[in-house]
């Protein structure tokens, strides 16, 4: 996403005229999730996707007629049925919402975009509130926005000073991690699209070991920042860390406190023995972090626990630690653990459950049963 608000600021201080498309709401097997976006310039071209293939054909299409027009912004959804799929060799069977958004005037939303990218560079987190869906006859417009910034204050209306602050305190909630939510209000009947957006997320590893230095390329694959602290000057170097951005040779304490970590950051302890095990830990307990784990056994998890709470670290908090680190594969390797490690990261971030995506039995013999009756009707032709 953070692409498409670039180009947005660039366009807009350029003067040009664009339409941003989002992905709002989806049901089902669908190729994007809310938040994807698609700019569409007035020369037709683009940047950033919906999923491709012919939905988001059809969406350019519509920005392109939009820019033409003068034509206000809407909202459409496509029901990706087994014939619209194949079209494109998909195999989806979900719905798709979307808001077709043209922006004509720098002040409808540059300064939207530049907060934005602001936030994503370590800026203050913003949240942006679009209203998508009015009841009949009111005076609400589809496509008004609301800029909510983390002290609380405001650019634009959504028409209704009531809906401008339920919309802060859910846009509040959604800024530390940078989500999305589709909101229908009960108090006047509209449907609000609420994207939040922050620092990327980052990595912080606490030992330089082989663990760390199998997640580091593995965490940067999927998007994170990696920052590295190790007191060994060996273990903590550029050479052996080339994807970390941030690389510390200094005691562990000291450089969790001196990282900028906010709610976004996502601590690994792996450091080489107990005695630095738990000072680590406490120090990264201290922090804003949602996520910190530890590397270890069980036994080892509970001796620190217990140290941990003797130096006052508040039970509530040491429930929300993730120790032992990552999902039970049974890995074995450095690779192997790196990979549990970051599998458990992602769903604790997007909000996936870890449990296997195999089909169960009662939607194979669905299968089996179509199977057999598209069979028996191809020998009766």
């Amino acid at each position: 996403m953070e692409p498409v608000f670039r180009e947005a600021v660039s366009q807009l201080t350029d003067e040009r005229q664009v339409v941003v498309a989002t992905v709002v709401k989806t049901s089902g097997s669908t190729p994007q999730k809310p938040g994807a976006k698609l700019l569409v310039r007035d020369d037709g071209s683009g940047v950033g996707t919906l999923g491709g293939g012919c939905v988001e054909g059809d969406i350019w299409f519509a920005a392109q007629q939009l820019l033409k027009s003068g034509g206000a912004a809407e909202m459409r959804s496509y029901e990706l049925n087994e014939e619209l799929a194949a079209e494109d060799g998909l195999i989806c069977g979900g719905t798709m919402y979307f808001l077709i958004d043209p922006v004509r005037q720098p002040v409808d939303y540059q300064v939207h975009a530049e907060e934005v990218v602001a936030a994503y560079e370590g800026g203050p987190p913003v949240a942006i509130a679009n209203l998508m869906v009015a009841p009949e006859g009111s005076d609400f417009t589809v496509g008004a926005k609301l800029l909510i910034r983390e002290n609380g204050e405001t650019v634009g209306t959504l028409g209704d000073t009531a809906l401008d602050e339920r919309s802060v305190r859910k846009g509040a909630n959604l800024m530390a991690l940078g989500k999305q939510e589709y909101v229908v209000d009960e108090e006047t009947g509209v449907e609000v699209f609420v994207e939040a957006f922050t620092t990327p997320p980052t990595m912080v590893l606490a030992g330089g070991g082989h663990v760390s230095k199998a997640i580091a390329p593995i965490a940067r694959s999927v998007g994170m920042r990696v920052f590295v602290v190790d007191d060994r000057p060996e273990f903590a170097n550029a050479e052996r860390f080339p994807e970390a951005e941030i690389v510390l040779n200094q005691d562990f304490v000291s450089g969790i406190a001196d990282l900028p970590i906010n709610a976004n950051t996502f601590i690994v302890i792996a450091t080489r023995g107990h005695r630095y095990d738990d000072t680590a830990l406490e120090a990264a307990a201290l922090t804003p972090a949602r996520y910190v784990a530890l590397l270890g056994s069980k036994r080892k998890t509970i001796m620190i626990y217990e140290e941990l709470i003797r130096r006052g670290v508040p039970l509530d908090r040491i429930r929300e630690l993730r120790a032992p680190s990552g999902l039970d594969i049974t890995a074995r390797t450095p690779e192997e653990i790196a990979i549990s490690i970051v599998a458990e990261i992602l769903m604790f971030r997007l909000g996936g459950t870890g449990l296997p995506m195999k089909l169960d039995e009662k939607l194979l013999q669905v299968a089996a049963r179509h199977a057999r009756e598209e069979g028996a009707t191809a020998a009766a032709d």
